[in-house]
């Protein structure tokens, strides 16, 4: 039951639209070629007395991009904002922040020149026969 005294309604509408909006997250997919292409995820989070509504935000941001289900997937870019440094723990009393994820996705056809056998090994040797147990 919501309070009766108008301070009280202010406060407790503040609070449930920013649990609301602790809720958005948000993910952009571009493919590049037909194995590949970019993402970028991002996520907000509401942050009262160290606790994290309705978790961190760049947990979420991570499982929103990994819920994709995009195959190897590399992350080259990962920004939290607000961000202080050491003066993050004001933020830990009661914040908004807003977590991003950047990175790539898929096959581009190059990762198999970079992973080419060395001179002189063949398909049953050791290092070969190790690596694939």
């Amino acid at each position: 039951m919501p309070p009766t005294h108008p301070g009280a309604r202010r406060a407790f509408a503040a609070l449930a639209l920013c649990l609301a909006l602790a809720a958005c997250s948000s993910i952009h997919v571009e493919r590049t070629t037909k194995t590949s292409g970019s993402f970028r995820s991002r996520a907000w989070a509401f942050t009262l007395l160290s606790w994290d509504m309705p978790q961190t935000a760049l947990g979420r941001a991570r499982e929103n991009a990994a819920d994709t289900r995009l195959v190897n997937m590399h992350v080259d870019m990962v920004r939290v904002t607000p961000d202080w440094g050491w003066w993050n723990w004001l933020f830990d009393i009661v914040s908004v922040r807003v977590a991003t994820i950047e990175g790539t996705w898929g096959f581009t056809g190059e990762e198999g020149a970079s992973a080419s056998a060395s001179p002189g090994s063949t398909t049953g040797s050791s290092s070969s026969h190790a690596a694939s147990r």
